[in-house]
């Protein structure tokens, strides 16, 4: 195609113009869009393809479930909402069991256990690969005085405000590189974290209530997914590579890639928070696990650009910056 997923998303966006009905708050160019309808409705969609995301001989069908539902409760959560409602669209091969199905909905059920979605129905349609859309709905929990849902969005960031993420980052990418040589036992963890991430709902929605008003989701990477923030914001942004919290096993599995793994590996489906000190602060101290800082927005003639950096001050590059669905990929996620 020639066109990048960012770049092909912008000429949509071109396309179809700015919202001209009311209702709708945030749009494209968010991780879910957000509108009034009697209450506040969040929703998202996202898609997983065979041969793209995932490989289905070589992964168990509640594990596909799980993880399709998790990518977009993670929108939500990246939102400061809460998930609700989903409708699944599966397009099915003929070579496909009925078995094979129910366990990829038995992943879907115990996903939405987990996190309080429903799924309420969806369509099948016969296709020539298998794929599965999802579609999710959710609801602001944080309101301002006037009942106006209080958001996390990525255009909200300010010069100062600090960069923090939650969890650790880089299991995901080391669990996918491990499964893609057979290795699933020796660092099961791992391949857990990559098959069955868990969104943080809870970190989101602690954000909104303490202050926080800019936030993303890791799925395509931290580097890219914080260029989304930048250019949404108009800043730049510094991360300290010595600051990132490396997943530890990730570090053990792959010493020489850890910090690449961490800020370029995606899915990991922690949430990157921006904003004030203080309000990261109020952050941590309603979490069991409390945040990380890893760095600071820049203003000025800094650019748009997301600038990792080492103990020295230097500049730290990579080959890519973190998953493009549209350019040419190494791996099957």
């Amino acid at each position: 195609m020639g066109t990048g997923e960012f770049q092909l998303i912008e000429r949509v966006r071109r396309v179809l113009g700015a919202a001209v009905d009311a209702r709708l708050i945030a749009g494209i160019g968010d991780d879910a869009a957000v509108w009034r309808t009697g209450g506040w409705t969040i929703a998202t969609t996202d898609t997983m393809v065979d041969g793209v995301h995932f490989r289905r001989q070589g992964v168990q069908a509640d594990a596909i479930g799980w993880k399709a539902l998790a990518a977009n409760v993670s929108d939500i959560a990246a939102m400061g909402g809460a998930p609700s409602f989903a409708l699944v669209t599966l397009f099915l091969p003929q070579d496909v069991e009925p078995e094979w199905v129910e366990a990829l909905y038995a992943g879907f059920r115990a996903c939405g256990e987990a996190y309080g979605v429903t799924v309420a129905g969806g369509d099948v349609v016969a296709a020539p690969v298998l794929a599965v859309t999802v579609a999710l709905c959710g609801e602001p929990v944080v309101f301002d005085a006037s009942g106006a849902p209080l958001l996390l969005r990525r255009d909200a960031a300010r010069a100062g405000d600090a960069i923090a993420v939650t969890g650790t980052l880089g299991g995901s990418a080391a669990g996918l590189r491990l499964l893609l040589r057979g290795d699933d036992g020796a660092r099961a963890g791992l391949a857990e974290r990559h098959r069955r991430p868990r969104p943080r709902v809870d970190a989101g929605e602690a954000a909104v209530r303490a202050g926080v008003r800019c936030g993303i989701d890791v799925s395509d990477g931290l580097l890219q997914d914080l260029g989304h923030i930048c250019a949404a914001s108009g800043l730049g942004a510094t991360v300290r590579a010595g600051a990132l919290p490396v997943d530890a096993a990730a570090a053990a599995a792959f010493p020489d890639e850890a910090i690449e793994l961490a800020a370029t590996g995606g899915e990991d489906y922690e949430l990157v928070l921006i904003g004030p000190q203080a309000a990261l602060d109020a952050t941590s101290q309603a979490l069991a696990a409390p945040l990380c800082v890893i760095g600071e927005m820049r203003g000025g003639d800094a650019g748009r650009d997301v600038q990792l950096v080492d103990d020295d001050g230097r500049e730290l590059s990579f080959e890519r910056r973190g998953w493009d669905h549209l350019a040419r990929a190494k791996e099957t996620r």
